[in-house]
């Protein structure tokens, strides 16, 4: 399953086989992040394309969820999110550097017009 950020991009893990020798295969889950700003300033930015699989269902990000786990009130969670992705996206319209840090998941850095998702290595 997929989690989208509405205005950002989409999370999600894909299994997929790793060779481990000439008939050893390992079938792992893969972190993979989809920038899904849908603006025309952001076409100048090289990223990747179509890297998350058609079979995988995407639901929206879970604001209820996120207000239990962190007892803010579930319009202030979604309010911090939104304004959140606003501010990424001021910096990476204005041509700035930036990064971007989930916890426990890995840093959304912009520069030199690429972006890129590094996942910390427990992912």
């Amino acid at each position: 399953q997929g989690v989208l950020l509405a205005g950002l991009g989409t999370f999600c893990t894909v299994r997929e086989p790793l060779r481990l020798g000439k008939d050893d295969v390992l079938t792992v889950r893969r972190p993979v992040f989809q920038l899904e700003m849908d603006m025309v300033w952001l076409q100048r930015l090289q990223r990747p394309k179509g890297t998350l699989p058609d079979n995988i269902k995407i639901k929206p990000l879970n604001y209820r969820q996120l207000s239990l786990a962190t007892s803010f009130s579930r319009r202030v969670v979604k309010d911090c999110v939104q304004e959140t992705i606003r501010l990424f996206s001021a910096h990476v319209r204005n041509k700035e550097k930036v990064a971007f840090a989930f916890r426990d998941v890995g840093v959304l850095t912009c520069q030199e017009d690429k972006v890129h998702m590094s996942f910390y290595a427990h992912c």
